[in-house]
């Protein structure tokens, strides 16, 4: 459809995802991603009245970079790096998911990830693998509400993640 909105998402992922997203050109939906969202600018209004639109993105990426970890723990075989993908999906494709237990900011994807869709890759560097092994292993108690794994999460997360753009992602791949 010519013209239709289209929303920024970032999907949680994992290498594996990647790879998949490389070969066949997509990921089957629907996913479970994060965006910016009502929920995610209330949530932030709270704590920071001034969160700009850019800001809000970077928190919707952290949001998927964590649940990149929750990922790992189902894959393995992965590297031990937390992986986002930033797409542009059809408005229509995207419903916000605003249950009380879930993270602000999530979102259901009902379409395919195709690869044009894809704006950009965000991936951590080698360096950041011990820790993201660490919180690999803590992630669910940490959301639990434990403290100690908190913790393990947080020097995690202090990674930046690397931005790839999306003809940069099978020779990443390569090297990994």
């Amino acid at each position: 459809m010519e013209g239709a909105t289209r929303v920024r998402v970032y999907l949680p992922a994992t290498t594996t995802v990647l790879r998949t997203l490389v070969d066949e050109g997509r990921l089957p939906g629907p996913h479970t991603a994060f965006a910016v969202t009502d929920v995610l600018r209330q949530h932030y209004a709270v704590s920071d009245a001034g969160a700009d639109t850019e800001e809000l993105e970077y928190a919707a990426l952290l949001a998927a970079a964590r649940a990149s970890l929750r990922l790992l723990d189902n894959d393995p075989l992965a590297p031990r790096r937390r992986a986002v993908i930033a797409a542009d999906v059809p408005d229509a494709a995207v419903t916000s998911l605003d249950e009380p237990h879930i993270e602000a900011g999530a979102v259901r994807v009902a379409a395919d990830i195709d690869r044009k869709d894809v704006a950009s890759v965000h991936v951590d560097g080698s360096d950041a693998e011990e820790d993201v092994r660490a919180a690999v292993n803590v992630v669910l108690e940490a959301d639990l509400g434990s403290d100690d794994a908190q913790f393990v999460v947080d020097q995690a997360e202090g990674h930046e993640l690397a931005w790839y753009a999306t003809q940069e992602v099978g020779p990443l791949l390569d090297l990994l």
